[in-house]
């Protein structure tokens, strides 16, 4: 079986994997990746957060990204009976990026993943991840398998799994736990938009709430092409029958905003259903390795909260590889895992809310309070661990105090009209 030792071994090739692998290479690590796919490969998480661009600055991929002329997003929109509730990200409590990017995952991952391989990152396609052995010292033998199944092994002194939904390292090594959120699923595809509208209405990213739990998410790429996905209770995506084409044409109705704009237009390929997507895991970090991204944990997509953790994470881990490898002591579990999960936090109370409405009911109500508004793009920019900002440091209260207010100041002005 053929051999090979690098420092860090990094499965995965996606936004997460490909910004870890660049901050260690730039910093003189050797590094081997390592991909089950061939590229570019279509994946979901299409819409980024403002909080990730500082990630790709600082892994030196920045610059690559920006010549590819990527949809800008400089905010979200949120719809629902009528009420619009825009939000921007220039407008956000705290300092930070205010703009960032909607892209067809399939070029973005690959843009990176290719500068890597220019650079003289070690990046091998279609290997599959088999089987890890850990020594006492963290240290570690991989086993993987090309696809005529040939097996060879990656001699490594860390292991950062950015493998997503691929799991990789929670399937091997039995980490995987229940989430808390409820069960949910997506049902997704592209369109090629003959008849896009002109100007912000045709590129701005939308979340048109068609009930309280169920949602249509409208990301247009600048490429002409649009995503569309409807998100609710697993049971109400089952609820559907026949095709996934023509479930999700039947479920298209529901949008009185988008049903004209998409009416009769082909799907790019048959819809794709993720069910009850989120996901947990027991612990982030082992003796020699770490998880980020999906391979840790997975929310929902109603924020866009996923590649943002997994750029957060997978920056952290680099760096704090790369001091581990130097003799430093590094505390995993305050640095890394406490961390993250101060972030993992903050956003499973914004989806929690989210379903129970009392969020909804905060972006909804009119007239919109500025200061909170502000506070809230804050979070929904992805600065989830920026202390300054109430709606992060008292989350777990706030979002249903505000709810409360609202309820309060309705009912009174229901009896005065009385």
């Amino acid at each position: 079986m053929k051999e090979s030792r690098v420092d860090v071994l990094i499965i995965g090739a996606g936004p997460s994997g490909c910004v870890a692998a660049s901050y260690l290479y730039n910093a003189g690590y050797n590094v081997k990746l390592v991909e089950k796919n061939s590229f570019p490969r279509f994946v979901i998480g299409e819409s980024l957060l403002p909080s990730s661009m500082s990630h790709f600055e600082e892994a030196g991929l920045l610059d690559v990204l920006k010549k590819q002329g990527y949809e800008i997003k400089r905010g979200a929109r949120f719809m629902k009976n009528g009420v619009v509730c825009n939000f921007d990200f220039s407008k956000k409590h705290g300092e930070g990026w205010n703009w960032t990017w909607q892209v067809p995952r399939a070029d973005f991952d690959n843009t990176m993943a290719m500068s890597l391989v220019e650079r003289g990152v070690d990046l091998a396609f279609e290997l599959e991840v088999v089987a890890v052995d850990f020594s006492e010292n963290g240290n570690s033998v991989t086993t993987i398998r090309d696809n005529e199944g040939v097996l060879s092994s990656i001699h490594a002194k860390f292991i950062i799994d950015s493998s997503g939904y691929g799991r990789v390292l929670p399937r091997l090594l039995g980490l995987d736990k229940p989430s808390t959120l409820p069960q949910h699923s997506s049902l997704f595809t592209h369109v090629n938009e003959s008849r896009r509208p002109k100007g912000e209405e045709g590129t701005i990213i939308t979340f048109d709430v068609v009930t309280d739990e169920v949602w249509l998410w409208v990301i247009p790429f600048s490429n002409g092409i649009t995503s569309i996905g409807f998100v609710g209770p697993t049971t109400f995506l089952e609820s559907y029958k026949g095709s996934a084409s023509e479930r999700l044409t039947k479920m298209m109705e529901l949008s009185n905003h988008y049903f004209d704009r998409f009416n009769g237009l082909e799907y790019e390929f048959e819809p794709v259903e993720i069910k009850n997507y989120s996901k947990s895991v027991s612990q982030l970090y082992g003796k020699g390795y770490a998880l980020t991204g999906n391979s840790a944990e997975f929310l929902d997509p109603v924020f866009s909260s996923g590649v943002a953790f997994a750029t957060e994470a997978a920056l952290r881990s680099a760096k704090m590889a790369a001091r581990q490898l130097k003799g430093e002591h590094v505390d995993w579990e305050t640095e890394y895992s406490n961390h993250l999960k101060e972030g993992v936090e903050v956003f499973s109370t914004y989806v929690k809310e989210w379903y129970t409405g009392n969020l909804q009911k905060i972006f909804f109500h009119r007239p919109e309070n500025p200061k909170i508004k502000e506070q809230i793009c804050g979070v929904l920019a992805g600065y989830v661990w920026d202390k300054s900002n109430p709606f992060v440091k008292n989350h777990h209260r706030l979002v249903k105090t505000v709810a409360r207010v609202i309820d309060m100041e309705v009912e009174g002005r229901n009896s005065h009209d009385a």
